[in-house]
């Protein structure tokens, strides 16, 4: 009977010990529950932080882009304009030297420079007066000049040159 005993007694203590550690396991394995759904909850937090700087980060690129893109339109508009108006002047100066040549003449003409257009065109407004009107044009840019002088000979007299926004 005390070997039946001291068996019981083991047989309690273990399972004592056995319903202790399923306590310590329960709780052991609620704290790693608790810690696995802690980083769960971490995790979406940094998932949540990453896709918000992405998102921050595609929208500044977006924005210097298209600020790039805009200003890349100024700055071909401006070298339009500037051909433009390079491409008047230079029909003006064909103009004059015509004048140059022939002193009573009067007429039209054109030129065709690198990628532009220009045309001139010279009138008499009497005596030795003429007025030259030319246009430049470079792409979808149109420039225009009048130019008036009063004297040929001995030299050409240009009186006023300036550029106009039609004649």
């Amino acid at each position: 009977m005390e070997q039946h005993r001291s068996d019981s007694f083991l047989d309690s203590s273990l399972l004592a010990c056995r319903m202790n550690t399923n306590i310590n396991s329960n709780k052991l394995t609620a704290n790693k529950l608790q810690a696995a759904s802690y980083q769960l909850q971490s995790g979406y937090i940094v998932l949540i932080s990453v896709l918000v700087l992405a998102s921050a980060g595609a929208a500044i690129s977006i924005a210097v882009i298209l600020l790039g893109l805009g200003s890349s339109r100024s700055s071909f508009a401006i070298e339009q304009s500037k051909a433009a108006a390079g491409l008047a002047n230079a029909c003006a100066e064909e103009a004059l030297q015509q004048i140059r040549e022939q002193t009573g003449f009067t007429g039209a003409g054109n030129l065709t420079l690198g990628n532009g257009t220009c045309a001139y065109n010279v009138s008499d407004l009497g005596g030795s007066s003429r007025r030259i009107t030319a246009s430049g044009t470079a792409g979808t840019i149109v420039r225009k000049a009048s130019i008036d002088i009063d004297a040929i000979n001995p030299q050409i007299n240009v009186v006023s040159w300036q550029e106009v926004a039609d004649f």
